[in-house]
């Protein structure tokens, strides 16, 4: 097997340059500790451990586990760092006095999740899908960028991973990217390897796992969604997200009506509105990952089209790892 170690894997410490990506309401202890034991980044966002004390205790679960065994993988939180994000101050407050080895933001501004976790020696990725989000992050002092492209699963970026990664690329040659959107096969991942890309965040191959905790109708919906049946829409929150173009979804519509957009662009009432806009759809996908309900509106990318199976974490990896490989030595056979 190639030894596929980039800058992403000397910051963190792990053996192989992927991230379990942080998916709201799927990511889950076992999935993290499964990255763990197979030496990659597993990340899940806070806001899957809203009441008091869930999160502490899986942080406390996950140092407890990866102390105690020889493991070359590591874990991390996405943290969604703006104001509509009522518990963002005191998750981050819990995840510092855990020490948390690895951060990725969304949103916002990551000042206070950059200079918290560098005091201890803690590393940041930031989410960005533009330019001049980059450039803050950089400013800030972000340790890596999580390209966030056209494809993604949840808040998709406008652009393709062929122009924003090597974008990214020249002009922060010293601060590596990972991509995320549109990868679920060893193929893609050597594709974002040869566009200059550290490492690769994987999301919606893991929807379709053993471990998570959603409904075999979303697992099914994963393995069934072509590249066509993922559509964005407005209603979860305000912002277009990536989900399956179920018959529920086409019911709802995509876009905000009139009074919403009104509402959600209003200097007055646009914080608030934003908070119950998302509170909404936390609710509406809190429910539709349970078996059986009708209201079904799953988050997806476009990588769906690539995945026709469901297995176990483990299973996943290893197929992931092997697939980079032969891919890497096919493609040597080809031009040589």
């Amino acid at each position: 097997m190639k030894n596929f170690k980039t800058q992403f894997c000397e910051q963190t410490g792990i053996d192989f340059p992927m991230i379990m990506a942080p998916m709201f309401l799927v990511s889950n202890e076992a999935m993290i500790k499964a990255a763990i034991r197979n030496g990659i980044m597993g990340v899940f966002p806070s806001l899957n451990y809203r009441n008091e004390g869930e999160l502490k205790s899986v942080l406390s679960e996950l140092k407890k586990y990866i102390s105690g065994n020889k493991y070359t993988g590591n874990y991390g939180v996405n943290l969604i760092v703006q104001q509509t994000n009522v518990l963002y101050k005191k998750h981050l407050a819990i995840c510092l006095e855990e020490q948390v080895p690895f951060f990725i933001t969304s949103l916002g501004n990551p000042k206070e999740v950059i200079e918290g976790a560098h005091a201890y020696g803690g590393k940041v990725y930031c989410d960005v899908t533009n330019m001049e989000h980059a450039r803050k992050c950089a400013t800030l002092g972000a340790d890596g960028f999580i390209a966030v492209c056209s494809g993604a699963g949840g808040h998709a970026g406008p652009h393709p991973a062929t122009v924003l990664i090597p974008v990214l690329r020249k002009e922060f040659p010293n601060i590596p990217v990972v991509m995320a959107g549109g990868i679920a096969d060893g193929q893609g991942m050597l594709a974002a390897f040869s566009l200059g890309a550290a490492g690769v965040s994987i999301g919606t191959r893991f929807i379709a796992c053993d471990e998570a905790a959603v409904s075999d109708e979303y697992k099914q919906a994963i393995i069934e969604a072509g590249i066509d049946d993922i559509v964005m829409t407005e209603r979860l929150s305000g912002t277009p997200c990536s989900v399956i173009n179920t018959d529920y979804v086409k019911r709802i519509g995509l876009k905000q009506n009139l009074v919403e957009k009104w509402l959600n662009k209003n200097a007055t009432t646009r914080k608030w509105f934003k908070i119950l806009t998302q509170l909404r759809g936390m609710k509406k996908l809190s429910k539709a990952i349970q078996p059986g309900n009708y209201q079904s509106i799953w988050s997806a990318g476009q990588s769906s089209a690539l995945i026709s199976s469901s297995a176990s974490c483990d299973v996943i990896i290893a197929q992931l790892k092997s697939e980079t490989n032969t891919a890497f030595e096919k493609l040597h056979t080809l031009f040589n």
